[in-house]
């Protein structure tokens, strides 16, 4: 492909990631929804949709991080994008299907699932009222794993590894 193509497609990227990032009112978001984008596509065909959800988010990771944010935001539990977004990609690579059947947790009959590689029991005691009661559901997955790290380590952006 030509030198010229190439740089218009990623000077359309730019416009639209930027459009994106300037409808959300955070020029914050730049640098995740870039990695966002890019991420998503390379994990899972259901994070690179581009239907809208009923509450007007994208029906990608990032609209699951946005929305779940929003939630957040209501019932007072903290967190940021980068936070969230960084946590996901350790855990799942923004797979909100992924599921882990090889370490303790699966060992003893509980597999750690979703976005934020929650466990059934935890995934029940910190469900946010609202969201999905769904594990796999990207939204009530975050939020949920974000209700559990803000009583865990005052928040989920305090988590650098496995919690």
């Amino acid at each position: 492909m030509p030198a010229a193509a190439q740089h218009r497609r990623s000077w359309n990227n730019r416009v639209v990631r930027a459009l994106a990032v300037a409808g959300t009112g955070a020029a914050v978001l730049a640098v995740p929804l870039v990695g966002a984008t890019s991420a998503s596509a390379a994990t899972s065909t259901t994070a690179t949709t581009a239907s809208t959800t009923t509450a007007g988010y994208p029906n990608n990771l990032d609209g699951w991080i946005r929305k779940s944010l929003a939630i957040m935001a209501q019932k007072g539990i903290p967190g940021s994008y980068n936070g969230i977004y960084r946590n996901i990609m350790r855990e799942s690579s923004g797979n909100p299907n992924a599921i882990n059947l090889w370490d303790s947790n699966a060992a003893a009959g509980i597999p750690s699932k979703g976005l934020l590689q929650v466990v059934d029991p935890t995934f029940n005691t910190y469900h946010v009222a609202g969201t999905a009661f769904n594990i796999y559901d990207p939204v009530a997955n975050i939020t949920a794993a974000c209700n559990y790290a803000a009583a865990r380590y005052g928040s989920i952006d305090n988590v650098f590894s496995a919690y």
